[in-house]
């Protein structure tokens, strides 16, 4: 793809994509904006598959991505920026109606809704698993119930086709009130939650001038975020899928990153290695942490 054309950028349309959204319409970011609501996983395939060039997602699919011993090729994306420097509470649901399930330890054996295979929902059942201590015991879950989409999967956990799904605390807090769903535990993922990746086909990685100019614009959209909440507030509770009194209360608990461009290849080691104990990745196989980078560039992607 030439440098002049806008770049083609995934994201998930939550209320963490409310920085982008600033850096669109106030400071002028050329890009071609998708949502992808069933997530990471999904991203991934679009990236391999050429259909976008940038991706905003979760750390956690986008290590697995690249970390797994089936990895095709070069892997088809480098993390090259660090979009939300807090870690992603994910709440744990289950049916309205399942008097069965009561508590975490409960799950051990039950059939799990995942939006797809890879995806961030798929890697922080095995990280349960890991904290609860049933990987010793074989496969923790009778099975991985791929449900595409966060609807699909308040619905699965409601007709049976799933038992408990793990998504993101405000995106699920609606449907706790509505009573739709009911919340039975939440897990914290280890590291901070959201990087950003490039393709390897359809961009230059380190000297591609339209992913400088995404970082910069993204640093104004956060920057802007930062300084007039109450936007933020009014986008994320009539444009997004949130009640204003969410937005408040998410608004104290999410810290953006600074400099977007650029990762700590501490926060991609530890990533690695919890994902590793959790059996999500094998030592020895798939992309190391400083190939998952932008190669020959160390931890920082000089501006």
């Amino acid at each position: 793809m030439a440098d002049s054309q806008p770049l083609r950028i995934g994201f998930v349309p939550e209320h963490f994509s409310t920085p982008i959204h600033f850096a669109q319409k106030h400071f002028g970011l050329s890009a071609t904006l998708t949502p992808f609501p069933s997530g990471t996983g999904h991203m991934i395939t679009a990236l391999r598959a050429g259909e976008i060039d940038v991706g905003i997602g979760l750390t956690e699919a986008w290590v697995a991505g690249l970390g797994k011993e089936d990895t095709p090729g070069d892997g088809g994306y480098r993390i090259v920026g660090t979009y939300v420097e807090t870690p992603l509470c994910w709440a744990i649901s289950t049916g309205a109606k399942r008097p069965d399930i009561s508590s975490v330890p409960s799950l051990q054996g039950s059939k799990i809704g995942i939006s797809r295979l890879g995806s961030g929902s798929q890697v922080m059942g095995y990280v349960l698993a890991d904290q609860q201590g049933w990987l010793s015991s074989g496969s923790p879950y009778a099975d991985f119930v791929v449900l595409q989409t966060f609807a699909n999967l308040r619905n699965a956990v409601n007709d049976g086709t799933a038992d408990f799904f793990m998504w993101e605390h405000f995106t699920s807090k609606r449907y706790y009130d509505s009573g739709e769903i009911r919340r039975i535990g939440e897990i914290y993922t280890p590291w901070s939650s959201w990087k950003i990746v490039a393709s390897t086909s359809s961009t230059k990685l380190g000297n591609d001038p339209r992913l400088k100019d995404l970082f910069s614009k993204l640093d104004r959209g956060i920057q802007y975020f930062e300084q007039h909440q109450d936007e933020a507030v009014e986008y994320i509770s009539t444009a997004l899928d949130y009640s204003e009194e969410d937005a408040r209360e998410w608004l104290k608990t999410v810290r953006f990153a600074g400099e977007t461009a650029g990762v700590d290849i501490k926060v991609i080691e530890s990533c690695i290695s919890a994902l590793r104990k959790a059996g999500v990745l094998k030592d020895g196989k798939g992309f190391q942490a400083p190939q998952m980078l932008v190669e020959g560039l160390g931890e920082q992607l000089p501006m």
